[in-house]
């Protein structure tokens, strides 16, 4: 059988001491608020005095409790200002992100044009130049060093045509295709530019190396002292290559040979100016001079 829902507080010792403790709690309170009534209609400094005293009791009681509902009211306003935070750094972030990538591109075309700029000036002072074409690629890590550009035979273009860029030689084309050739760089080994220092005209050799640096050997009869920084530029000597275009500074001081870093890096290549092979004038043939005819001797009559 169910037990009877019976709600009454008499049913329950624990409510009888509940309602019992609650009605104590009430007649206390009201004593305690009619002994403050009358203190403070009787004895009001005295009234003043407890008045203060609790104040300074429960001042730190009330301090940290606003402290925490401060804190907590807070807590709304913090997260709401992270998350805006956030998305503005994210907002931030992107901006900046599009910005890095036109400042990127504007370099690249400010680059660019420099290159071209100065290519066009180097083709105003060429007489006849067969064709200005872009190096499409290049060997950076081979020990043999080439390069293709995106011109060929129908272009003008031959084999052994020397290759310029704006900072200087470059090297000279070594096989072609109808829109195509490969270019044989300076650097490679099998490359020899006979060259001249321009302080003084020491004729020399540049040779490639094939690790990006250049051998310059002296040619002279005499014992020759190359200094870093000394330039040498192409001499004319046999043909191919015209004279004074800029090859490579010397690195390093050395005796009749020295390390040299041409001024056309394989890793920045980009527009190349192909020129025609240089024939040096020959050498005019010596006229020879008649001997005069000794006089004869005239008879005596």
């Amino acid at each position: 059988m169910a037990p009877p829902h019976n709600r009454r507080p008499g049913f329950s010792r624990r409510a009888q001491y509940g309602f019992f403790l609650t009605y104590v709690i009430a007649l206390a309170g009201a004593i305690v608020s009619a002994v403050l009534l009358a203190l403070s209609s009787l004895d009001p400094p005295a009234f003043a005095s407890l008045r203060a005293s609790l104040a300074e009791v429960t001042t730190p009681v009330s301090s940290g409790i606003s402290g925490v509902g401060n804190w907590l009211g807070a807590i709304p306003g913090g997260i709401g200002d992270y998350l805006a935070v956030r998305g503005q750094n994210a907002a931030l972030r992107k901006q900046l992100a599009d910005q890095h990538a036109l400042f990127m591109r504007a370099r690249s075309l400010s680059y660019d044009n420099r290159r071209l700029l100065a290519l066009l000036k180097v083709r105003e002072r060429i007489a006849e130049p067969v064709v200005a074409a872009r190096l499409v690629s290049s060997t950076g890590s081979s020990t043999r060093r080439f390069a293709v550009l995106n011109a060929g035979s129908w272009q003008g273009v031959a084999s052994g045509q020397p290759v310029r860029g704006p900072e200087g030689l470059i090297g000279r084309i070594l096989e072609t295709g109808p829109n195509s050739a490969r270019v044989l760089l300076l650097i490679d080994p099998e490359s020899v530019v006979p060259v001249r220092r321009t302080r003084d005209g020491v004729p020399a050799l540049a040779a490639g190396r094939g690790d990006g640096l250049i051998d310059v050997k002296s040619v002279a009869l005499a014992t020759t002292d190359f200094g870093p920084g000394d330039v040498f530029v192409t001499s004319g000597t046999g043909g191919i290559y015209p004279p004074n275009i800029p090859v490579a500074r010397v690195l390093r001081r050395g005796r009749d040979a020295s390390v040299a870093r041409s001024f056309a890096q394989a890793d920045t290549l980009d527009y190349a100016l192909v020129q025609r092979a240089f024939m040096p004038e020959p050498p005019p043939i010596p006229v020879p001079i008649p001997t005069p005819k000794p006089a004869k001797p005239k008879k005596n009559k």
